[in-house]
């Protein structure tokens, strides 16, 4: 008996400290997750940022040198030119998914409540179907015999058939459509948060629609549009599917490169500082981004 009065005064002093300690209380609550991204997350971008630094040996190893030539062959014309057609292409699918998501998010957000969620469930639906169905999908409506060219041949719209897959256009329109969702459930719950009331006082106070728009509800949802596009912009710059099903190889994107140099040329401190490459980037521009229109009260004024 003797010897479990101490085991049970450290449980409840242990219990005690548990439920007194707010500081403990949440490192205890913290302590799964920091974990899963250390193990997860830390550590492999510390093991991609040291590969980065190192040599590829004759047959395709790792030669643990420090090489600092990995990071120079990017600014080479040839991948400073994919570099920034990369850039292009995410700032065009951002853009894009802006101009098609924003009326559709406004408009489920102004339907009625009982409508939404069928809305954002036909929004969603496309998820449950896999990525690389969706895409052949895409590639059967936009091929020269598709369903694209068939209807308008028969409309008589055209007279030959349009070459649209495999060229930058196919590219695009797939980025859009894979992107889409990620533009649109953000702005949807930045728009469904401004209430009716705003809006109607702008109105009462002499503001027509499309300046109640301006100087309402566009400033009231920027956050979402933040949101959405940073969602958007940082895998459309890694993506690699898409250009190489839709555009052939025609198109290279910063991910067809980092992708090849790991699978195929067997480069791996190269694609590892191509890698790093692109992770500064897109965390130079999400920065930018942020901070110049920023996510608090301040979009207000």
């Amino acid at each position: 008996m003797s010897t479990d009065k101490p085991e049970l005064k450290r449980k409840h002093s242990l219990a005690h400290i548990l439920r007194e300690n707010s500081a403990v209380q949440g490192i205890a609550l913290i302590s799964p997750t920091a974990i899963y991204m250390l193990i997860f997350i830390v550590l492999p971008m510390i093991l991609v940022a040291v590969l980065s630094f190192m040599s590829r040996g004759t047959y395709g190893n790792v030669v643990y040198e420090f090489n600092f030539q990995n990071y120079v062959r990017l600014v080479d014309p040839l991948y400073f030119r994919i570099l920034l057609y990369s850039l292009g292409v995410g700032l065009a699918t951002m853009v894009f998914t802006i101009m098609i998501g924003y009326p559709l998010a406004y408009f489920i957000a102004r339907s009625p409540a009982r409508k939404r969620s069928f809305y954002l469930f036909l929004i969603l639906l496309p998820f449950w179907t896999n990525f690389i169905i969706r895409i052949y999908a895409w590639i059967m409506i936009l091929r020269t015999q598709g369903l694209l060219n068939t209807v308008l041949l028969d409309l008589g719209l055209i007279q030959d058939p349009l070459e649209i897959l495999y060229t930058p256009t196919a590219v695009l329109i797939g980025m859009v459509y894979e992107f889409l969702p990620f533009m649109v459930l953000p702005l949807y719950t930045s728009l469904e948060k401004i209430e009716n009331a705003q809006m109607e006082a702008a109105a009462d106070l002499g503001a027509r629609p499309w300046k109640v728009f301006l100087r309402v509800t566009l400033p009231l949802s920027v956050p979402g549009m933040i949101a959405g596009s940073i969602l958007v912009f940082i895998p459309a710059m890694g993506m690699f599917v898409v250009p190489d099903l839709m555009g052939g190889a025609k198109t290279v994107l910063v991910g067809n490169v980092i992708r090849n140099q790991f699978l195929t040329s067997r480069d791996w401190p190269f694609g590892a500082a191509a890698s790093m490459l692109l992770m500064i980037l897109t965390l130079a521009f999400t920065l930018y981004y942020t901070r110049k229109a920023g996510f608090g009260e301040e979009l207000l004024v």
